[in-house]
């Protein structure tokens, strides 16, 4: 089970409302927070604690003890105005982990200057993502850490791949690479491959490196 971590939602549109639930399902405390009487009514029986009120107003978000928490989503949908301010309050009172939505470019730079911990544009990242695929078939799934570093799940369909060592294979050197994890299609999983390790036929790797490389490695081992 997942560590258990203190989180505040502010702003329970359609993007926090999913949050919610998914923290709830995940065994975490969740108190959620909204202008809306009808929205906070309708939370008050699935979170921990549910609140009315303004997340532009910081002696509200003070008394709430907001910079206690553990992580804060700041999910405000439109009002931008109001997702930088809760987003700057947040950060001056002390949440050490803020998370926020944004709804174009302009609107994530700023909230990365006021001091956003990340910033997440969901309907554009979810195409990104869709089209990732698409264009990657192998790829079963990535996550980017960093500008530079991404880390996905790549099927092994070329038979060129097939009952060969990672040694042999070298994706290190010839393909900028590190394997981090091995799953056969049996599901078994090897969480430390090294080297004398057999890669078969339709396993399953997790491999590390940059995007451009992992895109080059999909179209040999598609």
């Amino acid at each position: 089970m997942a560590k258990k971590e203190s989180y505040a939602v502010i702003g329970i549109g359609q993007f926090g409302a999913s949050i919610c639930e998914a923290l709830v399902q995940a065994g975490q405390e969740v108190l959620a927070i909204d202008s809306s009487e009808e929205v906070v009514n309708e939370f008050a029986g699935s979170v921990m604690r549910a609140v009315i009120a303004d997340a532009q107003d910081e002696d509200a978000l003070r008394d709430l003890d907001i910079g206690s928490f553990d992580h804060v989503y700041i999910s405000i949908g439109k009002n931008v105005e109001a997702s930088i301010m809760a987003t700057l309050i947040a950060k001056e009172l002390g949440a050490p982990d803020v998370i926020c939505r944004a709804e174009n470019v302009n609107h994530a730079r700023v909230l990365e200057r006021v001091g956003a911990d990340m910033v997440v544009r969901p309907e554009h990242d979810l195409a990104k993502r869709l089209v990732f695929q698409q264009l990657n078939p192998s790829v079963i799934d990535y996550v980017t850490l960093s500008k530079e570093i991404t880390l996905a799940e790549v099927n092994i369909n070329n038979p060129k791949f097939f009952n060969k060592t990672l040694d042999e294979l070298d994706f290190r050197n010839r393909y900028n690479v590190n394997v981090i994890i091995i799953v056969s299609k049996n599901d078994e999983v090897n969480q430390m491959p090294q080297a004398n390790d057999v890669i078969q036929p339709h396993d399953k790797i997790t491999v590390v490196g940059q995007l451009k490389d992992i895109r080059k490695l999909n179209d040999i081992v598609s």
